[in-house]
């Protein structure tokens, strides 16, 4: 018999009282965010929207930045395991240029409902999202529908420039300043693919 090997950056198994505490704490969270922005998120004001003693809390996630960015970290793997294994269109068994719009679409989307927690990660280190797991993962992702679609092309410089605008910074003046909706932004990303 073969030992098991770990599966790197695999979380332990949680006992369900662990992982239904889990949930609440990071969809409170989210909800306080939505809200009342991410300044409003203090270990205390989770626990006590949550239901759940502050040192659970603390226990957990340590501060109110990790807390954040585990938010950010459960939604990507949401994310993450619609492109990859979802339905189409989003999922495999669409067209690759099918696939890739509603990637685009989808991470627009994402954006715009996460623009304050992405937009404070931003602000926090512009430089971090094109080393960041979650952003190789969106290139490389891109990278093969682009590949698909256009086989002569560079789809690795194409992965980035079509990823390019997808910054919080960029988002935040298209929809707050310039008050467009997610709609028109979506056509905005359409006519961007039809070039």
């Amino acid at each position: 018999m073969t030992p098991e090997l770990p599966v790197i950056s695999q979380d332990p198994p949680e006992r369900a009282d662990a992982a239904r505490n889990r949930r609440k704490i990071l969809d409170v969270t989210r909800q306080l965010v939505s809200a009342q922005g991410p300044e409003a998120v203090t270990m205390n004001a989770v626990a006590h929207a949550a239901g759940i003693g502050v040192g659970t809390v603390y226990r957990r996630f340590g501060n109110v930045s990790r807390l954040l960015f585990a938010v950010l970290d459960d939604d990507e793997q949401r994310f993450q395991e619609a492109f990859m294994t979802g339905p189409p269109p989003l999922g495999p068994g669409a067209p690759p240029a099918e696939r890739l719009r509603s990637f685009l679409h989808t991470l627009a989307d994402r954006l715009v409902e996460q623009l304050m927690i992405m937009r404070a990660a931003e602000l926090a280190s512009p430089k971090a999202r094109y080393d960041s797991g979650a952003y190789l993962t969106m290139h490389t992702h891109v990278a093969m529908l682009v590949r698909q679609v256009q086989p002569d092309t560079d789809p690795a410089v194409l992965a980035h420039l079509l990823l390019a605008p997808f910054v919080p910074s960029l988002f935040e003046h298209l929809t707050v300043e310039r008050g467009l909706t997610p709609d028109q932004v979506k056509a905005g990303i359409d006519g961007l693919l039809a070039l």
